[in-house]
């Protein structure tokens, strides 16, 4: 088991030419681990493969976000997300997420592919802003729970909006 790491309050910063890159099996077990991933999350490669993806979750990140995540690659789909990590050394990084299953030949989801790009800076408020909120949605909640309600709030607070997820992340990159 992962120790759990606490925050430091450090904040990490990708460069616009760098790509985090990593690949996972169906339970999301690192399978791949490029050597941005690895700087950022002060991890070795031994200590990444074979791990859980959720080892880098910082507990700013709301579990819901996490739930329409699997949610749309189990499913074969695509998603674009924003989404702050927790390094081994509780650095903390953002990042422009987009992960997408990976299928064989016969269309068979055999893993998943998830390749990050430093977020556009003047994006991150506002997603702090949601985050937080659908955090308190979480809050005295574990597990299962915790997820469905801040993702059922999340998709209210959209649907009042007239959006969904994906037109609010492109209207972010598109502002930025």
């Amino acid at each position: 088991m992962t120790p759990t790491i606490a925050p430091t309050g450090a904040e990490r910063h990708l460069q616009e030419e760098e790509l985090i890159v990593t690949k996972t099996d169906l339970r999301g077990r690192i399978t791949y681990a490029n050597d941005v991933f690895l700087r950022f999350s002060a991890l070795t490669e031994e200590d990444a493969v074979g791990q859980a993806h959720n080892l880098i979750r910082h507990p700013d990140m709301p579990r819901g976000v996490f739930g329409l995540l699997w949610e749309r690659v189990q499913a074969g789909q695509e998603i674009f997300a924003y989404v702050k990590n927790l390094a081994h050394d509780g650095g903390a990084y953002w990042v422009f997420a987009h992960v997408t299953p990976t299928f064989d030949r016969t269309g068979a989801i055999t893993g998943y592919h998830s390749m990050r790009r430093a977020p556009r800076r003047s994006a991150l408020r506002p997603v702090e802003e949601l985050y937080a909120a659908m955090r308190t949605q979480e809050a005295g909640l574990s597990g299962p729970a915790a997820a469905e309600a801040s993702r059922a709030w999340l998709d209210e607070q959209l649907r009042e909006q007239g959006t969904d997820y994906d037109a609010w992340v492109w209207s972010l990159e598109a502002s930025a």
